[in-house]
């Protein structure tokens, strides 16, 4: 239990995928103008690495690895899928970030319109795909440590975008240089936030 906390905490502020990776900026910038965007798409990401995340750790440990087929029959024992990893991956976040669309749509449409492309385009953001990549990378013992460090990235994930995005709304009436606003500000802010989440780095867990 020890061990499943210490991989949330750590994805969260140490891994974070916006500011130790730079993972997923493109909708990171574009849909934090406002913080009740944000909230949506942060809870989006959190639900789609949840889950994405732990049934990757199953399809690369029980079909794609080199030997995990053995379960089959004795002769598949050396049969080695990895190659697959990346269009695997890709075909199994796509179909959750679709049903994560259907459901926005459903039940929260005036989010689903104030969303609008970078809901589906969560499909492509590398924040999503980082997930399942550093889950395989790193070799967790159990669908359940993999599982803490998916809703642990998504929770950081969700944190950042909420963070720049209460930022910017008070920004709105600050007197910024004009060459800086907009983007430009939010570039300088995003660092400063970078630097700041390197401070838990010393953090021993």
């Amino acid at each position: 239990m020890e061990n499943l906390v210490n991989i949330f905490v750590k994805s969260i502020f140490i891994d974070n995928m916006v500011f130790a990776y730079f993972l997923g900026m493109c909708s990171y910038l574009a849909v934090s103008k406002t913080v009740k965007t944000s909230v949506g798409l942060g809870l989006a990401v959190v639900f789609v690495l949840g889950i994405t995340v732990p049934v990757d750790y199953l399809l690369h440990n029980f079909v794609l690895r080199e030997g995990a087929l053995a379960w089959l029959s004795p002769k598949f024992a050396e049969v080695d899928l990895s190659f697959l990893s990346f269009i695997m991956f890709i075909a199994i976040i796509a179909s959750m970030v679709q049903l994560v669309e259907m459901i926005v749509e459903k039940f929260a449409p005036a989010l689903y319109s104030s969303l609008g492309i970078f809901l589906p385009l969560i499909a492509v953001n590398c924040a999503i795909l980082g997930g399942s990549l550093f889950m395989q990378e790193r070799d967790y013992n159990s669908i359940a440590e993999a599982t803490s460090f998916g809703l642990g990235s998504g929770l950081g994930f969700f944190l950042a975008i909420i963070g720049i995005a209460a930022i910017r709304e008070k920004i709105r009436y600050s007197d910024i240089p004009a060459p800086l606003r907009g983007l430009g500000i939010t570039f300088i802010i995003t660092g400063l936030m970078g630097l700041a989440f390197m401070s838990f780095m010393g953090i021993k867990i």
